[in-house]
């Protein structure tokens, strides 16, 4: 049974969504899952991302944001330094980073896919210690690359699945999210994509829709802490945005900051104790990568006057995408607790005494 998502619910997003509602509706993005859900300690798996699809690694331009580096991106240092990502990304828990790096560059070797002769792969992680043993090592080479070979466009699998498996997001089960914007022409036309990994936040912080849904649902929370503002947020948030807008790399860096408000846009602060690490990327100017013979390559680019659009298409993109993780997520028994899925009925409930319901 297809799974539901905010929006099945009447909740209401600012901006127009693409035709998948999905960071796959930037032309050329695959998503591909491996979900390892075995016996009492196994909540584990790995997401991979491929801007330009599984066949085509023309580099693309990227940023990088960490709003708060209680965390690790591999592959960030190359980024910051040279505006380019050469290749798949991945995303898993925090003591599999090592094997689907490595998994990656070997895929990419047998596969004959290298862009240089050397690979610094992206991998980013959240902590999913609490349903999954982290130190159980569950995350094989096998299962990297299945993800990577089984990556598709269109429709994606959101909860419960690939890297967001374990996770917890406002004390609720979290994991997949993902939505998108699609700006009308007279903007541009463009589309921004988000896939989030969410793993952070206090259930007492959670907003939805402006309503303090969080607040309306004080039982079965796994970690409480009461409505203490100064208790560390232990948890963590990875966002990957791509657009088919042509930004260069510090405009796309300028991108990924805005993530941070579709962040807060949920409730969170961002605490200190959560690895909050965003990165945005272009699909336009495949030439860039591909100088003439003189060493110029001719790129077009967005200018600074107009990227106010795509900057709110990234925050409303990465808000959804987070409250999405949450919908289609399931109730999960794990390693240390048990943690609830957010009830639908309830969220409904709330967001109408708010009058928020279809707004």
């Amino acid at each position: 049974m297809k799974k539901q998502r905010a929006r099945d619910l009447g909740i209401p997003f600012e901006g127009s969504p693409g035709g998948f509602n999905a960071i796959t509706d930037v032309m050329g993005v695959m998503v591909g899952y491996a979900t390892i859900i075995e016996g009492d300690t196994a909540r584990t798996g790995v997401t991979i991302l491929h801007p330009r699809g599984r066949q085509d690694y023309t580099p693309v331009f990227a940023g990088v944001h960490s709003f708060n580096g209680n965390g690790e991106m591999t592959g960030a240092a190359w980024i910051e330094e040279g505006g380019f990502l050469e290749g798949p990304i991945g995303l898993t828990n925090t003591h599999s980073v090592g094997i689907v790096r490595d998994t990656i560059i070997a895929w990419q070797v047998k596969n004959k896919i290298q862009y240089q002769p050397w690979s610094l792969p992206v991998v980013a992680e959240t902590a999913d210690a609490w349903l999954n043993d982290m130190n159980g090592f569950f995350v094989k080479e096998h299962h990297v690359i299945a993800a990577l070979d089984s990556a598709t466009a269109g429709s994606i699998e959101e909860g419960n699945v690939g890297g967001g498996t374990g996770m917890m997001c406002y004390e609720f089960k979290g994991g997949t999210g993902t939505a998108s914007r699609k700006l009308p022409e007279k903007l541009g036309g463009w589309t921004v994509g988000a896939l989030a990994q969410t793993n952070f936040g206090r259930r007492h912080q959670l907003t939805i829709a402006g309503a303090p849904v969080g607040k309306h649902f004080k039982d079965e929370i796994p970690l409480p802490s009461g409505e203490e503002p100064f208790k560390q947020d232990d948890g963590s948030l990875i966002v990957i945005i791509a657009t088919d807008a042509p930004l260069l790399p510090h405009q796309l860096k300028r991108v990924a900051r805005r993530v941070s408000l579709g962040m807060a846009r949920t409730g969170s602060i961002g605490g200190n104790g959560s690895g909050d690490i965003f990165l945005a990327f272009s699909t336009a100017n495949p030439q860039a990568a591909r100088p003439d013979d003189m060493g110029i390559s001719h790129i077009d680019t967005l200018s600074n006057d107009h990227m106010d659009p795509i900057f709110a298409a990234t925050a409303y993109a990465t808000e959804e995408a987070i409250v999405n993780s949450m919908i289609a997520a399931e109730d999960m028994k794990g390693h240390e607790l048990s943690v609830k899925a957010i009830p639908h009925d309830g969220v409904i409930d709330v967001l109408g005494r708010y009058n928020r319901l279809g707004q």
